[in-house]
């Protein structure tokens, strides 16, 4: 029998891609009992549109945060003890389960009103308040009876206020008899150094035993030494009966209040119950969005094809560990589809081939499991009904089976499973036995994987398995970069061409002498070492290219910036020249103006009496001024007249310029969309825009490249 069952991932997966670590970070989120024990047990969900929802109610509640709203603060306590005693007659419950109530109703009651106008911008949230609905009634009743202290008030009743005022006169009556006692007393020498204490809730005195026999009372204890006798005095004890009398009234008062309350609440009793699914529903989550916000989570694009595409994608327990230890870590790109859906990752040890196949695998958990994941917004995911893991040096002691035969078995239940809905991560595919003979089989068991049309990430050190992936049409090889300068690894991930597991030049960084190394060399098959010099070399040429890539960048990055500038200046200047030419243009017309009034000035005559000698110029004066006058008519006419012909015809207002091909094609440019350099005619997918700045990926290479430099090809 199968340990799977349907689309639920079995518990061995979980486990192998650290899933409890993150339930327990939730359940150090949730307030409530029954939030932490559904946390405690979170795991995929079966369907699509359950997933769907409860990451919606997630990244609603998240948004409410990120947005800076005044959410209500989450703090209560639940209702099930009160719930399960409201029914029962004569029943009690306790002073605070009357408070947690008034708090739930309180709660509910601010998240109906935050909620009530923003029903349309958070609809699943909204709906968790359905069966709730807004009153003071609750509230009210309660407070009627308690104080804001949480204490039942005089007033609660005319009994209650009549017998406290009772209990008041009769403690002031006995606390000044025992202090006039006190007084006494402590002339005669006969109190121990502390003179009084209490015992059973009565103020007693603490007498020296040797002088017991002149205290007129009764005895009620000692000290564990015997040096101190505790007395009552005698005029106290009659008072003291009454005042327990008193008390016993007043618990009895108590509880006859707190029942007429507890069937005044009874009449709200399914609301209440509202109470207790609302809060815990919240609380359940809120957990979620508060490991969201820690890890900058957030919903991917969820395709209905089954595909892969993350971007800036972090493990997040890595991610943690790496923070608390102030390391940074690399963020990954990883894309797998119908046309590369078998993943095959070599590399060096420790060069995070396990890390990365987990963060693919552990993502996927966190995402049918209802909760957000810390990849960049344009990622895309899908959803599985199998993600299935053999990851680690797992054995069954009970059976007595080794890890090679555990593994082999578990992988014989995998091949049972496997179908084109299925995710397998495996880990080291294929070690534990001959290298020969365990190489041999894990191809079979890949091309067997892969016939079924499973997905599939698989890290390994085979050479015949990274063959493979490069032979069949929807495998592809990946590897973890290695710096071949420094012999270390750079923990970045590449899709595209296998790794060299750089066995020797890990072997010397860790000081293997040179002459071993090259005996083990001649030990090997001269196919096996050419395979993995050809691959080192192709790392060191992939290292090199990727430095000349950034250097590039850096060297573009600089010419834009120079560019920029220069555009910059130049707008600045042609508007300066442009001011200073409009500038000129009317000087230059005033003093054109000022001459003419000058020669006007000069030719106007002073000396003659006669009045009719300035009347040739005066006549000349205003022929001038109409002539200029009928300038700037005629320019105000040809103005008006355009405005005119421009609303009667619409069409022509402005003259289209058709875009030119390429701006064309540059407008068709998105996220995904495959572009080429119009320089270089080099190809990459387009992964950010920004503005005018787009930052694309040439296979290995990712660069930030001006838009106005791209062209568009599908």
């Amino acid at each position: 029998m199968s340990i799977f069952a349907g689309n639920m991932i079995d518990q061995q997966t979980l486990e192998d891609l650290e899933f409890p670590v993150l339930r327990d970070w939730l359940k150090g989120y949730a307030v409530g009992p029954t939030a932490h024990q559904k946390l405690s047990s979170l795991s995929p969900l079966e369907s699509r549109e359950d997933i769907i929802k409860e990451l919606k109610k997630v990244f609603e509640l998240k948004s409410i945060r990120d947005e800076g709203e005044v959410f209500p603060r989450l703090e209560f306590e639940e209702l099930i003890t009160e719930i399960k005693m409201l029914p029962i007659t004569n029943a009690a419950i306790q002073l605070e389960g009357f408070l947690r109530i008034l708090y739930a109703s309180h709660l509910v009651n601010d998240l109906l009103v935050f909620f009530d106008k923003r029903q349309d911008e958070y609809p699943l949230l909204s709906d968790i308040l359905e069966g709730s609905y807004y009153t003071l009634e609750i509230i009210e009743s309660i407070e009627l009876v308690f104080d804001r202290h949480g204490k039942v008030k005089d007033d609660a009743s005319k009994e209650l206020f009549e017998i406290r005022a009772q209990i008041n006169v009769l403690r002031k009556q006995i606390n000044r008899n025992f202090d006039k006692e006190i007084r006494r007393l402590l002339k005669e020498n006969v109190l121990g150094d502390t003179k009084e204490t209490f015992i059973n809730d009565r103020r007693v005195l603490t007498v020296l035993s040797s002088h017991k026999r002149k205290i007129t009372g009764t005895v009620v204890g000692s000290s564990n030494t015997g040096s101190l006798t505790y007395i009552e005095p005698q005029i106290n004890i009659p008072l003291n009966n009454e005042l327990e009398m008193l008390l016993d009234d007043e618990r009895k008062e108590i509880f006859r209040i707190l029942q007429v309350l507890k069937k005044d609440l009874m009449q709200h009793l399914e609301l209440i119950k509202s109470y207790q699914s609302v809060l815990t529903a919240f609380d359940f989550i809120n957990a979620k969005s508060r490991l969201a916000i820690v890890l900058d989570c957030t919903i991917p694009s969820l395709s209905e094809d089954l595909e892969i595409e993350l971007f800036e994608a972090f493990h997040p327990i890595l991610w943690r560990a790496n923070k608390d230890a102030g390391k940074k870590t690399l963020p990954q790109r990883i894309k797998m589809d119908k046309f590369s859906r078998m993943l095959v990752i070599s590399g060096p040890n420790a060069g995070g081939k396990s890390i990365t196949l987990k963060s693919i695998g552990l993502l996927q958990i966190m995402l049918q499991s209802g909760l957000l994941v810390p990849v960049h917004k344009n990622s895309t995911m899908c959803i599985f009904e199998n993600v299935l893991s053999d990851i680690g040096d797992n054995q069954s002691i009970a059976n007595e089976l080794s890890t090679y035969s555990y593994r082999l078995k578990r992988m014989n239940q995998f091949l049972e499973i496997a179908n084109k809905k299925t995710l397998f991560l495996l880990d080291e595919f294929g070690t534990g036995s001959d290298p020969d003979l365990g190489g041999a089989l894990a191809e079979v068991i890949f091309e067997t994987l892969y016939n079924k049309k499973s997905f599939g990430v698989i890290t390994t050190h085979y050479n015949n398995i990274k063959l493979k992936a490069d032979q069949l049409r929807n495998a592809v090889n990946g590897s973890m970069l290695f710096n071949t300068e420094t012999l270390e690894p750079t923990y970045t991930f590449s899709t595209g061409q296998p790794g060299s597991s750089f066995t020797f030049e890990v072997a010397k960084m860790n000081g293997i002498p040179d002459e071993l190394i090259e005996l083990a060399k001649e030990k090997l098959d001269d196919k096996k070492v050419q395979m993995d010099k050809l691959l080192n070399d192709l790392q060191k040429e992939k290292t090199y290219l990727t430095k000349l890539n950034n250097e590039h960048i850096e060297a573009q990055k600089i010419a834009q910036d120079s560019f920029n500038e220069y555009e910059e200046k130049k707008t600045y200047y042609d508007e300066k020249l442009k001011q200073f030419r409009e500038s000129a243009d009317t000087n230059h017309k005033f003093i054109q103006y000022g001459k003419k009034l000058t020669t006007y000035i000069h030719r106007y005559n002073t000396n003659s009496r006669k009045a009719s000698i300035n009347n040739p110029l005066l006549e000349e004066v205003k022929k001038f001024l109409a002539v200029e006058r009928s300038k700037e008519l005629a320019v105000k006419q040809k103005e008006k007249d355009a405005l005119i012909q421009q609303q009667k015809n619409p069409s022509k207002k402005k003259k289209t310029v058709k875009p030119q091909k390429d701006e064309y094609n540059r407008s068709k440019i998105k996220v995904g969309s495959k572009v080429k350099l119009i320089a270089t005619k080099q190809s990459g997918i387009v992964e950010e825009i920004n503005q005018a700045t787009v930052t694309v990926s040439f296979g290995f290479m990712r660069m930030k490249v001006n838009l106005e430099k791209l062209m568009w090809v599908q």
